[in-house]
């Protein structure tokens, strides 16, 4: 049986429309008070947007290739971008400027997350890289770790809610977890078909959720890896 939605938001429409890019966005990303969106283009840009009035703020310059990930920290005041020229900018959002550029990359990054606490950056992805996850100190923009044991690109990152833990999706239809404090694998998830192209805690942390080119998402219990499909 079908379900048709009926609400009345299924007629609605958008409230506003924010044009300036001068190519497809690829990223967007909510500041933590929802005052300002930022948006990520395959012009190379990001652009700051004032929620409430629709209006740009700012461009940001400095990427040579597609901005395809973006995260807030989150206090709000410092934003990082992942671009397919291989590098992660920290852009302070005050004055507008880039504050530091990380490097170690050798492909296109697909994906960078923020931790709960906003010291921590974790990336991965890149068409040329064999499946590194790699973990940056935010305040000096070193390399901390490379966490290693995908054998293909990783697709996406997200932090469990209390930053000990983070999940790695990748084209291998596999979700690798990983302890923060070791560096160490904890666990592979096993069960979707094809490449895996988002991961999320939900907010108590117990629950992960995936969506998958094989068209479905599937909820994991991170305690014990089962899943269940949807």
């Amino acid at each position: 049986m079908s379900l048709v939605a009926t609400s009345p938001l299924s007629a609605q429409q958008a409230t506003n429309t924010l044009n300036g890019h001068t190519g497809a966005v690829d990223s967007v990303a909510f500041s933590p008070d929802g005052k300002t969106l930022a948006s990520g283009s395959y012009d190379g840009t990001i652009k700051l947007w004032d929620v409430a009035t629709g209006k740009e703020q700012a461009t940001l310059k400095g990427h040579t290739d597609n901005v395809d990930s973006l995260a807030f920290a989150p206090d709000g005041k410092t934003l990082a971008s992942g671009s397919y020229d291989g590098t992660i900018k920290l852009w302070d959002l005050a004055t507008g400027k880039e504050q530091a550029t990380l490097e170690g990359h050798t492909g296109e990054l697909w994906n960078v997350a923020l931790s709960p606490n906003g010291k921590t950056l974790a990336s991965g992805g890149g068409r040329l890289v064999s499946g590194e996850v790699k973990v940056w100190d935010v305040a000096t923009g070193k390399e901390r770790a490379t966490l290693k044991g995908d054998t293909t690109v990783v697709t996406r990152v997200a932090f469990s809610p209390d930053g000990k833990t983070l999940a790695s999706g990748s084209l291998d239809h596999t979700i690798k977890l990983w302890d923060m404090a070791t560096g160490k694998e904890q666990a592979t998830l096993k069960g979707h078909t094809d490449r895996v192209d988002s991961v999320a805690y939900s907010p108590d942390g117990k629950t992960l959720a995936s969506g998958s080119d094989d068209r479905t998402i599937k909820l994991w219990d991170v305690t014990t890896g089962n899943h269940a499909d949807r």
